[in-house]
């Protein structure tokens, strides 16, 4: 038998389900709802709800969205050619969020990983090949995380693109050390794409 009713301990439970909530966070959370006016907990529940019947995918660059195409892809101004692939939504948001970026995106949804059993036809790689003659691509800037799994994923890409359009550009997201970092700190996999990604400053 629980110390809460059972309705706050079933609220508890399913908060904890969410990830980075543990037990002790999710009781706060259900406790602080408890608290509040049920005006807010309408407005909770009703967030919720909408956020399941109206978020979908973006048919052309698969990223989270209510209107379709979003956007971003329905900004015509942002057609200049240039695509910045990344692994997940929440990528493209960081990115979008940082205001330097003004091109469009592609969300492949994962990166490669066969121990996990995900190979290429279970990301949005055929996808992003239809779109490259169809928007007129002229740049692909390879945005998958720093992980062994993401490098993997981007030296793929970089093969089939290269392979399907010789002419077109493949960049990659520079890697390295970062802003206010320490060399001394720094792991052996971090000192070598710094090094490999460096650039002239005398010219």
């Amino acid at each position: 038998m629980g110390i809460y009713p059972k309705s706050l301990e079933k609220l508890i439970k399913q908060f904890s389900r969410l990830p980075g909530i543990g037990q002790k966070s999710a009781t706060r959370v259900a406790l602080y709802v408890l608290r509040s006016n049920r005006e807010m907990a309408e407005s909770l529940a009703k967030s919720l709800i909408e956020v399941k019947e109206k978020i979908k995918f973006c048919s052309t660059c698969f990223n989270l969205t209510d209107d379709d195409p979003c956007p971003i892809c329905s900004d015509e101004n942002r057609s200049n050619g240039t695509i910045c692939v990344v692994e997940g939504p929440g990528d493209q948001l960081a990115i979008e969020e940082a205001g330097i970026f003004k091109g469009r995106y592609h969300v492949l949804h994962g990166v490669l990983s066969p121990l996990n059993g995900i190979g290429p036809e279970d990301l949005k790689i055929g996808e992003l090949l239809v779109r490259l003659s169809k928007e007129g691509i002229k740049e692909v800037i390879l945005a998958t995380n720093p992980t062994t799994e993401g490098e993997a994923t981007a030296f793929f890409l970089a093969k089939l693109l290269s392979e399907k359009d010789g002419k077109l550009k493949i960049a990659r997201i520079a890697l390295g050390v970062p802003m206010g970092g320490d060399l001394k700190y720094m792991d052996r996999m971090t000192l070598e794409h710094a090094l490999g990604s460096r650039r002239l400053i005398n010219q």
